[in-house]
């Protein structure tokens, strides 16, 4: 059989940008075999997803682990686990992501354990650590300790790679997770570039001067689309426009390779329904347009979500229908063959132009306050304003949502009936890992973890960069446990602002009935609602908890909200001393039956048997049968977006006449 060759008339395409699958779940083997799977169906990168226990430095036998285990992403322990994980992947030939943070300078070590055991020169390992704390504090929660430290190991990692994988990028800093917490367009530019300005300052006295260009341009990009793709285009122009001024005007990088904007992308999570979730597809792919139409600003890797997130874990089948997506996208298409479409197109220019001062702005607000890591709160706070009006535009029916707000009426789809619609975490795979982990520790030199964990605490407080003693440590069989335990001892724990204000915000629209019945009901009870919000486990997703808390607060109810990462004896604890009347818990880890049950056993223990418990998150019908079941006053889900109705089913849950007529 002989090769075809393109006709010599034939259009030149420029390579198509990475393909990948943001993927992991139960264990190291069976991620594993997913992985290889996909890379057989023509995915052309690897982007990992590890569950909460590993990305906040906890053994997958602690007490916060309980239900976490294997449910968002893979469990790594050890270097056993990682070494399952790339079995027969040659990490020298992958480019490889992985979505981690607090945790970036610990599996970044293991990764290069295993390739130095498959013989892999290090120096030419590519991929990227997202290794972006500051987002983490506004909205992802998956930090250990304060801002400062988190920072220097950011840039210990940076170092690090500089002189032994200069191939890699030691940090992604990542707007993804600032849209999905309601970012407008300007405040995603704007924070995400005062993130990047942060760690650049910080490297600035890590590096010799000669190098730091090259280490500007290692810094990549972790971007959001959203539906409104024409918007998401034009501020792709204007991250590559906004980064380049900055590389060259406060950075002096005068080599333009080195000031080229460099970013990956997952398209937006936030807007995919629950209702008519069939219509995730076309939601899907317009945004990927966003990403891809602008040669300009063309991203270098691509993963899509799966149609049916909002339900729960995709199949290996729904991912595979977002690669062929993108497959379809990059090779049948005639994009790859222009030239870029929209340069000089007076539309986009204004558009861009509009985005980009609406940015320079609110650098300029984040500089006066000190730089990103001072303005924190101050950009939590502001996340949460945009999401509140977010989520009201959606509830007036002002921002249109097809199948939610609009057009609701729908036939039953065949893509959501039956047995094994979504994807069910093996249920054993957390006692596997657990059983493994003991297995571990059982097998290793004990004294040779000790003095690496000694080694590393010590090179922790000196200041010495963190990399060659967590490598060490690696080697020796530490846990992720035992290296998030000594950075803790080392720098300490923080718990990072909720942005919920205690003052009320000047939002009236709509709230004036729930107020009239807040009021009244509080009157027979004798004083305010009582409302204690909780966010149980390792899930730092707090977006939800975070809008229910503060409308609430605004229908004149008195709030408890204390963040993420409670345990469940520490919520029960909240309720006795705030002698609370109701709790709503957020959990989207899907980690609630686990939770739940225990919460539930010492609600009654402790005699509060009474105080109704109210639960969101992506939960299954069936999961929540179980809840009501268990005592779950009620379950919402993606689809109960009028946070009105919400409220008053509180109202009439702690209303005496209710209690008394049941």
């Amino acid at each position: 059989m002989t090769e075809t060759t393109p006709a010599p008339d034939a259009p030149r395409k420029d390579k198509p940008w990475l393909f990948r699958t943001y993927a992991g779940h139960s264990t190291a083997k069976a991620s594993n075999e997913l992985y290889r799977t996909n890379l057989s169906k023509g995915q052309t990168g690897l982007s990992v997803a590890f569950d909460l226990p590993t990305q906040t430095g906890y053994d997958s036998d602690h007490e916060l682990s309980k239900g976490e285990v294997g449910k968002v992403g893979v469990p790594i322990c050890h270097l056993g686990d990682m070494r399952m994980l790339f079995d027969q992947i040659p990490l020298e030939q992958m480019n490889t992501s992985m979505t981690i943070n607090a945790t970036a300078p610990w599996l970044l070590s293991l990764y290069i354990a295993v390739a130095e055991e498959q013989g892999a020169d290090v120096s030419k390992l590519s991929g990227t650590v997202q290794n972006d704390l500051i987002k983490e504090y506004l909205s992802r929660g998956t930090y250990i300790c304060p801002p400062e430290p988190s920072l220097r190991m950011i840039t210990d990692v940076a170092a690090y790679t500089r002189e032994h994988l200069p191939k890699w990028n030691p940090m992604n800093v990542c707007s993804y997770h600032l849209q999905e917490a309601g970012a407008t367009p300007q405040q995603e530019l704007a924070f995400a570039l005062a993130t990047a300005c942060a760690v650049l300052d910080d490297l600035k006295g890590k590096v010799p001067e000669e190098h730091f260009p090259q280490m500007v341009g290692r810094i990549s990009f972790f971007v959001n689309a959203g539906i409104r793709f024409v918007t998401e285009m034009c501020k792709m122009r204007a991250f590559v426009d906004l980064w380049d001024e900055i590389c060259r005007e406060r950075y002096g990088i005068e080599d333009a390779k080195y000031r080229r904007f460099r970013y990956g992308v997952q398209v937006n999570s936030l807007g995919l329904t629950e209702q008519q979730p069939e219509n995730n597809v076309y939601r899907i792919l317009i945004e990927a347009l966003a990403v891809t139409l602008s040669k300009k600003a063309r991203c270098r890797a691509l993963q899509l979500p799966a149609w049916n997130e909002a339900l729960g874990l995709p199949r290996p089948w729904d991912q595979q229908w977002s690669l062929r997506l993108q497959q379809v996208l990059a090779y049948e298409t005639d994009l790859l063959e222009f030239e870029d479409l929209f340069d000089n197109n007076p539309a986009v220019d204004r558009k861009v132009a509009e985005l980009m001062e609406g940015a320079r702005e609110e650098l300029a607000r984040i500089d006066d306050m000190g730089g990103a890591v001072k303005a924190i709160e101050y950009m939590k706070s502001r996340l949460v304003e945009a999401n509140a009006e977010r989520i009201t535009g959606i509830e007036s029916g002002d921002t249109v949502v097809v199948g939610v707000n609009k057009y609701t009426t729908t036939e039953p789809s065949p893509l959501t009936t039956g047995e094994d619609t979504i994807m069910v975490c093996d249920p054993e795979a957390e006692a596997d890992q657990i059983a493994r982990l003991d297995a571990w520790r059982t097998s290793r030199d004990e004294v040779a973890v000790k003095a690496a964990l000694a080694d590393l605490r010590e090179a922790a407080r000196a200041g010495v960069n963190v990399m060659p003693a967590s490598i060490a440590a690696a080697k020796a069989g530490a846990t992720t446990g035992e290296w998030g335990e000594t950075v803790r001892a080392a720098f300490g724990q923080y718990r990072g602002p909720t942005g919920v204000n205690r003052a009320p915000s000047n939002r009236t629209e709509g709230l004036e009935p729930v107020r009239e019945a807040v009021d009244a009901v509080s009157a027979k009870l004798g004083r305010r609602i009582k409302f204690v919000v909780g966010k149980p486990g390792l899930d730092g997703h707090s977006n939800g908890a975070e809008q229910i808390a503060a409308r609430a607060r605004d229908c004149g109810m008195d709030i408890s909200y204390e963040g993420i990462r409670l345990t469940p004896a520490e919520i029960v604890a909240a309720v006795r001393e705030d002698d609370a009347h109701v709790v709503g818990l957020s959990i989207l880890s899907g980690s609630h039956i686990p939770l739940m049950e225990e919460l539930m056993r010492l609600m009654r223990a402790e005699g509060l048997g009474h105080v109704p418990v109210i639960v969101g998150g992506i939960i299954p019908e069936e999961d929540a049968e179980r809840l009501r079941a268990m005592g779950i006053a009620q379950v919402y889900t993606p689809k109960d977006f009028q946070l009105n109705r919400i409220m008053m089913d509180i109202v009439a849950l702690v209303d005496p006449a209710s209690m008394a007529a049941e």
